[in-house]
């Protein structure tokens, strides 16, 4: 299941949040390509998005959680990467 937490992080003019797989990488990405996200918007296990894109992720299918939730079962799914586990952006 794609997975969309509220969008709380300032950054770049807009306001920022997470969109996850709890299943799989390979989910998430068909559905960034499906939503027209671009790959530069990924960060290891999650999609950045920008909060006027939410309503029409949502309307595609992601499921609105909050943030715990999101984190809970990413880690579930053995999807989550670690903030010190983490490369540079884009390796």
């Amino acid at each position: 299941m794609i997975l969309i937490d509220e969008a709380i992080w300032p950054n770049h003019g807009t306001v920022w949040g997470h969109l996850v797989s709890d299943t799989s990488l390979d989910e998430l990405h068909a559905f960034a390509r499906r939503a027209g996200i671009p790959e530069r918007g990924f960060d290891n296990d999650h999609y950045d998005y920008p909060i006027e894109r939410r309503e029409a992720l949502i309307a595609l299918g992601a499921e609105p959680v909050t943030a715990r939730e999101l984190l809970r079962r990413l880690q579930a799914a053995g999807l989550r990467v670690r903030q010190r586990d983490k490369g540079p952006k884009g390796v």
